[in-house]
Order: C-alpha cells, then sequence, then structure tokens
C-alpha cells in the first residue's frame, strides 16, 4: 500500500515561483516512476513532468526550460519546482507513482494517486 501527500500549492503571481511536494509512505520500495500531472478546469488530467529511479525525466512541451523534476529516493519524496509561471498553469496539480509488487509469483503493476494541490497563478 503506497500513500501520497502532496503539498507545496498556493497562489502565486505570474512569473513567480512554487514547489511542489509529494511524500510517499508504505510499501515504497515498490515505486519506478513518480510524476506530476494537473488538472485545469474543463480539462482532463495530464501528464506535466516524470522522473524514474534512474533519473531519466520527460516533461510536457508546455512547461520544458520553467519546470524541473526532481526525486529524493531517501526520503520518498517527488518534487516540482515550477519557475516563470502563466495564468494557464492555474490548476489542480496531482502527484502519481506507479511501479511493481510481487504476489503470488507474478509481477503485479501498480499506480497511486494523491489528493491534489491547488496552483493559482493570478494577476
Amino acid at each position: 500500500q503506497v500513500r501520497l501527500v502532496e503539498s507545496g500549492g498556493g497562489l502565486v503571481q505570474p512569473g513567480g515561483s512554487l514547489r511542489l511536494s509529494c511524500a510517499a509512505s508504505g510499501t515504497t520500495s515498490s515505486i519506478n516512476a513518480m510524476g506530476w500531472y494537473h488538472q485545469a478546469p474543463g480539462k482532463q488530467r495530464e501528464l506535466v513532468a516524470g522522473i524514474v529511479r534512474g533519473g531519466s525525466t520527460n516533461y510536457a512541451d508546455s512547461v520544458k526550460g520553467r519546470f524541473t523534476i526532481s526525486r529524493d529516493n531517501a526520503q520518498n519524496t517527488v518534487y516540482l519546482q515550477m519557475n516563470s509561471l502563466k495564468p494557464e498553469n492555474t490548476a489542480v496539480y496531482f502527484c502519481n507513482v506507479a511501479g511493481k509488487y510481487y504476489s503470488g509469483g507474478y509481477a503485479r503493476d501498480f499506480q497511486a494517486w494523491g489528493q491534489g494541490t491547488q496552483v493559482t497563478v493570478s494577476s
């Protein structure tokens, strides 16, 4: 069982910065990938950034050069540093983890979601 708790959201002016944190607890050794998704009003949930244990990252085109994802495996935490924020970045941001666990001799995929944290960029 993996549980995720996000923090760091809030209200910020355009051009400002926020750092989101997502702390995982439970069976954290089974986590391979961690990422951030966002969902704006009237829009579908979309991937913002992802990172695997080896450090490889991927980003949505809209945030490349402005956002940075990182993880601290010892702390079981993933971060999203958001710089040069724009009003269009306003959304609820969700932490996501994916990995495998072993049961009955089989490796089984799993995925878990945090509760979401609101980011509002307003002038």
